[in-house]
């Protein structure tokens, strides 16, 4: 293939194809079609009329420099033939082909690619790698385009193409998404992940009365980019990111809050943004801060991914790292086959999530991974030695040994900064799995009042054959109480002790029955039973199940009129979409999760 497997002009495969007579522009109320008894005005996707021509795509991809590419799955150099809707593309290519089958599972591997989802399920699974090159590669639900964006110019001209040829429009930093929202079947991508640049400052001055060290990074930066230099500096530096080291910092990640280690200390990624530039659906470029269209600046910080501006960079508060400790827990069936025992040791640990918090601590533990198994790894102390990170997790040792369970753990580490711990004691994730992604979070009165019925949840969880990924922090610890309605995060979220991620395994390529079971698993059995048994709790927007019953009030409460109210000021078509963010009440994929519709 001409220029390698990712780097298909557009123009090349799209000259191909019959030149399309008709006025470019669709009619404002979109693609008129029919699913079942209702009616919608569509997206604009290929094979309709309001397609854009050849002529329109090639001066669109002149305008990007050459950069717009038709989107090819990450698997297709392992199959003869790559099915697109823009046409059939030879792809086989031995030696791609090995590349992608050995690092599938590698995030950065796939975060690198154009327009791949690190988890596949909304992909639909499709064009995996495989060793038969006769098998059949088609688009599933991936995007069609995609501009690989290397200026502010670039962003803009893919702004106003789809938003004046109403093309589904999608933008993706790093695919780093449980929730399916950097793929989309047809749409046109813009990927920002060029955006490198990070510029720190000693002393910030801008438009709020905050004049102490930040970090200005653009929009394709990863966590572990950024500590890396921060901790270079004199003295270290550390900033709010999340726990895991590849997601992006300036993207999906802060506008829906973005909690992580530090969140004790400062509150989510969104308490600690001083300023954003960023590109609004009307193609143009503006600077979002406490004095300028605040009312930008504040949807942004936790307001909802995807739903009111493309940001190009952002800036944000930078702390001085501190030396740190940390210690793991196991407890699996190597050290009891009892279930009663080990529940019991479930609830134990879990009821000290007040105390940890209470206490600076930051705690990541899976539940349930490997069947019969509590993992928690690590238990992070901050600015506290390995003396005092060990005074405060003593209490559940010597309960845990009073039951007689019998555990593995270590003495506490430690270490000169945060920083030297994180690179140490967090485990990388992997990509290139399926699945759906639920989660809810606990509040401190649902500890303090209803602790059993917490614990008869996660077994509930774990009976339907999924798993729970907690989170235990406090992100009203350490932010100032005048300060918790600065960001536009959901403000139940400032007196959560636990953050949980639930997910139910199930192939995006399954067939609809069985897809259809699992979202009603996910969403009436395995979240139900945290929602039923956490009511002070809330669900986060970035690790949800994205069709969370009354998602308006679970991911936002209060904060929802006003963020829809800002959402209409700042894109009043629907230029931007993901699923259940501010204003997507009537827009729906229809005909089997394709189509983008609105609801008539």
């Amino acid at each position: 293939m001409k220029g390698g497997v990712f780097s298909l002009l557009c123009g090349t495969l799209l000259l191909a194809q019959d030149a399309i007579a008709h006025p470019p522009v669709p009619s404002p109320r979109g693609v008129l079609r029919r699913d079942g008894s209702a009616s919608y005005a569509c997206k604009c996707y290929p094979g309709d009329d309001c397609w854009p021509d050849n002529a329109q795509f090639q001066k669109l991809n002149t305008t990007v420099g050459g950069n717009l590419h038709v989107n090819i799955p990450p698997g297709a150099p392992c199959y003869n033939t790559f099915q697109g809707p823009l046409g059939d593309v030879n792809t086989y290519n031995e030696a791609e082909c090995q590349k992608v089958t050995t690092n599938w599972n590698d995030e950065q591997f796939q975060i690198e690619l154009p327009a791949a989802g690190l988890w596949t399920y909304f992909t639909n699974d499709t064009c995996r790698p495989t060793t038969n090159p006769t098998d059949t590669c088609t688009l599933g639900y991936y995007p069609a385009l995609v501009i690989m964006a290397k200026t502010v110019d670039h962003i803009q001209a893919g702004i106003n193409f789809a938003r004046d040829n109403n093309l589904r429009l999608i933008i993706r930093n790093t695919g780093h998404d449980f929730l399916g929202r950097s793929v989309g079947w047809g749409s046109l991508v813009i990927n920002t992940h060029s955006f490198q640049d990070i510029k720190f400052s000693n002393s910030w001055r801008g438009a709020c009365d905050y004049n102490g060290s930040a970090v200005t990074v653009g929009a394709g930066v990863q966590a572990f980019q950024v500590l890396k230099q921060a901790n270079a500096m004199t003295p270290p530096k550390i900033m709010v990111t999340g726990e895991c080291a590849t997601v992006g910092v300036a993207g999906g990640l802060v506008q829906g809050g973005g909690h992580g280690p530090l969140t004790n200390f400062y509150g989510f990624l969104a308490d600690t943004a001083l300023e954003f530039k960023v590109i609004t659906a009307d193609g143009v470029l503006k600077t979002a801060n406490a004095k300028t269209n605040a009312d930008l600046f504040w949807a942004l910080r936790g307001g909802g991914p995807a739903a009111f501006a493309v940001i190009v960079e952002a800036t944000y508060k930078t702390f001085d790292d501190k030396p740190s400790a940390g210690l793991n827990l196991d407890i699996d069936l190597t050290h009891t086959t009892n279930a009663t025992l080990f529940w019991e040791a479930v609830r134990v640990f879990h009821g000290y999530s007040t105390h940890f918090v209470d206490n600076g601590l930051y705690v990541y533990y899976e539940l349930g991974t490997t069947g019969q198994n509590l993992h928690v790894h690590p238990f992070v102390g901050i600015g506290k030695t390995p003396a005092e990170l060990q005074a405060v997790v003593q209490p559940l040792f010597d309960d845990l040994d009073r039951l007689g369970i019998r555990y593995t753990t270590a003495a506490a580490a430690g270490f000169d900064t945060f920083y030297d711990l994180y690179q140490a004691m967090f485990e990388t994730e992997g990509a290139g799995n399926s699945a759906l992604t639920g989660g809810w979070t606990i509040g401190r009165r649902d500890v303090e009042e209803n602790h059993p019925a917490i614990i008869e949840a996660f077994q509930t969880v774990l009976g339907a054959g999924s798993f729970v990924i907690g989170h235990m922090w406090s992100a009203g610890h350490g932010l100032p109480k005048k300060q918790w309605a600065s960001s536009a995060v959901n403000p139940r979220f400032r007196n959560v002790v636990d953050k949980l991620i639930t997910i139910v395994p199930v192939a995006g390529n399954a067939p609809l029955s069985d897809k259809a079971a699992a979202q009603d698993k996910l969403t009436n059995v395995v979240d139900a039973a945290l929602r039923d048994a956490a009511p002070n709790g809330c669900a986060y927007i970035n690790e949800a199940d994205p069709y969370e019953p009354n998602w308006q009030e679970a991911f936002w409460g209060t904060n929802y009129p006003e963020l829809l109210k800002i959402r209409k000021k700042y894109d009043p078509n629907g230029v931007f979409y993901a699923v259940s963010t501010p204003g997507t009440e009537k827009w729906e994929q229809i005909e089997t999760g394709t189509r983008l519709c609105l609801k008539l």
